[in-house]
């Protein structure tokens, strides 16, 4: 009996243990593997937001706070990427013309000229390695080829296809500086912006060697920064008043320092174009008799287009814009929007026009408050829930592999080259970033082991800590997602 008893006992043993092991082999949820990413320490003050649906069920896998509206940064522009895309189609392009409604007399316009905006956001040197005049050359090129010797009258930039506020209604004055708050225009070359270097002089107590592109007249550097000696702390400031281009340096920089690189926006962007065409065409050897202005309202009904350049397709506008974060690219596409609604696109128009894409694609966006197309704004508001319909929605969109492709790849390129360059997430995600102040987010796809697609947002806002720390959360989900 004893012995039985005995031999019970260890049948019972061994079972226990087969249970343990059985227990410890099994898979931990996927919510807890969610949670156990998120909840960090120093993340432990602020919320989060996060929303995880299978795109082929349709089944939601995870949810905190889904209904609940967040500051979303920048991956707002998914929004209006994927809005535009709807409209316009990845084919489409936007025209900058050269115009005028004077005669030509022996090569000679008699009148002014119109550089006309279109909502081109390239008139840069993107696509013209670098070479941020490269466009406008080719239009004067064309000018040239039409027989055009010279100009009895200005070169009026024309930025009517746009009205209303250029700006967000609360991005803050810093913002304002740099080119990533520029002003927002239909006529914009080189993102509205001048680009800037500092480099050390050759001996200490020189001044710095500053180099600007383009260059022209119609802004200017004031420095009062010199070279200090090798292996000495520098520290250089910038400044530019509002509504006004006249940038001002000041500080030191160190012999043997790497060169100092920015990129300033500029007032009055139209008429920095205008004067920049202008120095292009005389560099072309067309003489101008007028000067370089702006004009916002009708042309004339008897102008006649002279020359014309479009930009590259929507594809490659929206794939810069998403994988590089580009604030204003993403203004021009909220007010090509609302032109295309309306007639004249302006921040109330595009606002409309995204609403009514969303009402037809099913999002639920009744709570979301737009303030803005990039995110940049601090009133900006939109639900997981939502933010996660639309990306479920643009999968199942006769454009969404234009869509998806535009979102950087983990570990590849854009906003997320330096990110998930190794484990699961490594070319498994395509997601947009967005980061402000105190908020960070992620928004796009993961595709998990056995090939679903997951369609997730996650955001965390008012966070103290480290930007770092906030990435590094959100990098762990994805790769929690992509592991599935």
């Amino acid at each position: 009996m004893k012995r039985f008893t005995a031999a019970v006992l260890a049948f019972a043993a061994a079972a226990a243990a087969g249970s343990i092991a059985a227990a410890e082999d099994k898979p931990v949820p996927l919510q807890r593997r969610v949670d156990a990413a998120l909840d960090r320490p120093a993340l432990a003050p602020a919320v989060w937001g996060v929303e995880v649906r299978n795109v082929r069920t349709g089944a939601v896998v995870y949810a905190r706070n889904a209904g609940k509206n967040f500051k979303p940064a920048s991956t707002l522009k998914v929004v209006t990427t994927a809005a535009a895309l709807d409209a316009f189609g990845p084919d489409a392009r936007f025209r900058t013309t050269v115009e005028t409604a004077g005669r030509l007399d022996a090569g000679r316009i008699v009148g002014d000229i119109y550089l006309v905006g279109g909502g081109d956001p390239n008139l840069s040197g993107r696509f013209h390695d670098g070479r941020a005049i490269a466009p406008f050359e080719q239009l004067a090129d064309r000018l040239v080829a039409a027989g055009v010797l010279g100009i009895e009258g200005r070169v009026l930039g024309h930025d009517g296809l746009f009205a209303g506020e250029r700006r967000g209604e609360d991005w803050t004055w810093g913002d304002l500086v740099w080119c990533y708050g520029a002003e927002v225009s239909a006529l914009a070359l080189n993102d509205n912006c001048v680009d800037l270097t500092v480099a050390p002089g050759e001996r200490e107590g020189d001044a710095v060697v500053i180099g600007a592109s383009p260059t022209s007249s119609h802004y200017r550097v004031v420095s009062t920064a010199t070279t200090i000696a090798r292996g000495v702390p520098g520290e250089l400031r910038l400044e530019r008043d509002l509504g006004g281009n006249v940038i001002r340096l000041s500080g030191t920089h160190a012999i043997g320092q790497s060169a100092w690189q920015g990129s300033v926006a500029l007032e009055d962007p139209a008429r920095f174009a205008a004067r920049v065409f202008g120095d292009v065409l005389i560099s072309r050897g067309i003489k101008i008799t007028g000067e370089a202005e702006t004009i916002a309202g009708d042309l004339p009904a008897t102008r006649r287009v002279l020359a014309f350049l479009d930009s590259a397709p929507l594809s490659e506008l929206i794939t810069t814009i998403n994988k590089k974060s580009q604030n204003l690219h993403t203004e021009m596409l909220l007010r090509l929007l609302g032109a295309r609604r309306g007639g004249v696109g302006s921040l109330e128009t595009g606002r409309e026009a995204i609403e009514e894409f969303l009402a037809r694609m099913g999002v639920p966006s009744d709570s979301w408050q737009l303030q803005d197309g990039s995110g940049l704004s601090r009133s900006d508001l939109i639900t997981p829930r939502g933010m996660v319909a639309l990306l479920v929605a643009m999968d199942k969109h006769p454009h969404g592999a234009v869509f998806r492709a535009s979102l950087p790849v983990a570990g590849v390129d854009g906003t997320l080259e330096n990110r998930m360059r190794s484990g699961s997430a490594f070319r498994r995600v395509q997601a947009k970033t967005g980061t402000i102040r105190n908020v960070n987010g992620l928004a796009g796809y993961a595709t998990a082991r056995n090939g679903d697609r997951l369609a997730f947002y996650a955001v965390i806002n008012h966070h103290t800590a480290e930007g770092s720390d906030a990435t590094a959360a959100l990098d762990a989900l994805a790769a929690v997602l992509a592991g599935s």
